[in-house]
């Protein structure tokens, strides 16, 4: 049995055990930085009206990611919003160029939601998801191979 080396820069520390490299993010001016430490619990691109809203566009891309994994640097400010359960949603945003950076909420204690447009590099990141696409505007194609549902699953 021959157990390969881990390739040339590589973030493993212990051999034949794969380490993801920490995912690292931050706002438009930079005043608030973050790193990802773990991988995310899910992948999901949301087209309620909030999000629509809140990042300009037509959705917005979520990474779902546990709230110790999520190390940040720099002030955000935060609004709060009510989503569709009536709980509170915390969304957290550069104070200074007003860039989204993640989104908290009661209904899921432990995890953070993280604006994946502010990452620094999306590479590998592919939606398994897509939730209030009774939203959605109707010339965009679903993402291949997502799951889809009317509302918030």
């Amino acid at each position: 049995m021959s157990i390969a080396s881990p390739p040339a820069g590589s973030n493993n520390n212990r051999l034949g055990e794969d380490i993801m490299q920490d995912r690292k993010g931050g706002c438009l001016c930079g005043a608030v930085r973050y790193v990802l430490k773990g991988e995310p619990r899910a992948i999901a691109i949301c087209h309620c009206t909030h999000c629509q809203k809140q990042s300009g566009s037509l959705f917005s891309f979520n990474l779902v990611i546990r709230e110790a994994d999520y190390e940040q640097s720099g002030e955000a400010m935060v609004y709060v919003d009510k989503g569709d359960s009536g709980q509170p949603v915390y969304r957290h945003f550069c104070g200074r160029c007003g860039s989204p950076i993640l989104a908290k909420t009661a209904l899921a204690p432990g995890k953070v939601v993280v604006k994946a447009g502010t990452l620094d590099n999306m590479e590998g990141l592919q939606p398994g998801t897509e939730i209030y696409t009774d939203h959605a505007v109707k010339w965009l194609a679903p993402v291949a191979g997502a799951a889809r549902f009317a509302r918030n699953q």
